[in-house]
């Protein structure tokens, strides 16, 4: 079985006392990666369980009281740190409190690694109860080198940083990268074959587990939720969250609400302007980027060809995105404006910007004369289809 990139960092915090908590979107693979990190621990002869809370009566007994684990799993060994998996830790109604107990009480024989995802991760008790004693690792869909791995493309992922593609290899890593950015990065859909059954398994995200974000989060309108959804896949840009609710006949505070839990499920990311306080530049109003293509590609029901689709610009900006996010934290990405409409698609820790089009003729450089005189410092840096791959980090 495949195992994810993240993988690797995982397993090196094993052996730390924090806790190791592992959150992304639905169907991103954590329960896999859970499953593997256990098998490894078991195969290096030490004592490690896994579980998940879906299960409920397992719920049943640690909502009593934390110690009811040790009607789970066997009693915590003298000589050896126990290792336990648990999954769905959102389920429990208390999760922060459960965690924070088995740390102050069992940490030093006791090891925690855990997925949580949305009802958890917004629960505001989180970051106070468990600071210092918790480390998050987030797990997104494929990134592109992923994509390549999944599909046993390894000879063409080896390629994918170098910063020069062979020749060699260019066509066909031209070929899965319009695949790419038609599909997505969602380990089942990558590994299903067949187009019409990826498109299913897209639906089938969306329909039911994008569904259950909005349900878990107890918000009074999903159907309201699918349907921002789709107006942000459709008008990528900047987002004016007064006019989107009165197109979805409802208040800004619902839509900001909305969006909120969209950021915590892991399905939107909020880009904010880069400026130093000059009238001129835009300050307050973001951009908003999906964060898997294929959903993206979902809610505007659209699956065909890169090269003739008018919205190829829009999906060759997000894919680009992607990019960055794997690499870089939300917050250092940025992107600039002004209040004529001048702008630049991404600023990367204030140190580079980067402008992508789809192809090159379509970049004229005196088009942002006015970015570089502001920040002569900061080179500026075109981006094709023809290039993107080589910018993949």
């Amino acid at each position: 079985m495949k195992k994810r990139f993240l993988f690797n960092q995982l397993k090196e915090h094993i052996p730390r006392k924090q806790i190791t908590l592992l959150v992304g979107a639905r169907q991103t693979g954590k329960t896999t990666l859970l499953r593997q990190l256990e098998q490894e621990t078991s195969e290096a002869g030490q004592p490690g369980y896994y579980f998940s809370l879906e299960n409920p009566a397992f719920r049943t007994l640690l909502n009593e009281h934390p110690d009811k684990l040790f009607d789970i799993i066997p009693p915590l060994q003298k000589n050896k740190r126990t290792i336990l998996f648990i999954d769905e830790i959102q389920y429990l109604d208390d999760p922060s409190n459960f965690l924070k107990y088995h740390y102050d009480e069992h940490s030093e024989k006791l090891k925690l690694v855990v997925t949580g995802s949305l009802g958890f991760y917004i629960d505001e008790k989180f970051h106070d109860s468990l600071v210092g004693r918790k480390r998050i690792f987030t797990l997104n869909t494929l990134s592109f080198k992923e994509f390549l791995h999944f599909e046993e493309r390894d000879a063409l992922a080896s390629s994918v940083p170098s910063g020069k593609i062979p020749a060699i290899h260019r066509k066909a890593l031209d070929q899965k990268l319009n695949e790419y950015l038609l599909y997505g990065g969602y380990p089942d859909v990558v590994l299903e074959p067949a187009l019409d059954e990826k498109r299913l398994l897209l639906k089938e995200i969306a329909d039911s587990y994008v569904k259950k974000d909005a349900l878990e989060a107890n918000l009074w309108h999903p159907d309201v939720y699918m349907k921002l959804l789709s107006i942000i896949a459709s008008q990528p840009g900047l987002f004016n969250s007064t006019s989107v609710a009165s197109n979805l006949g409802v208040d800004r505070k619902t839509i900001e609400a909305y969006l909120y839990v969209m950021q915590k499920s892991f399905h939107v990311s909020v880009v904010r302007p880069f400026h130093k306080n000059l009238a001129k530049e835009l300050r307050k109003m973001p951009k908003l980027y999906m964060n898997d293509l294929g959903l993206r590609n979902h809610f505007l029901n659209d699956f065909s060809p890169i090269g003739i689709r008018k919205d190829r610009g829009d999906l060759l900006e997000m894919a680009f995105f992607r990019i960055l996010l794997d690499n870089y934290p939300l917050e250092d990405i940025r992107f600039w404006r002004t209040q004529k409409g001048q702008e630049v698609d991404f600023i990367v820790e204030e140190s580079r910007a980067y402008e992508i089009k789809y192809s090159e003729n379509l970049f004229k450089p005196t088009k942002y004369n006015a970015f570089r005189e502001q920040y002569p410092d900061i080179p500026l840096i075109p981006v094709f289809k023809d290039t993107i791959i080589e910018h993949t980090l």
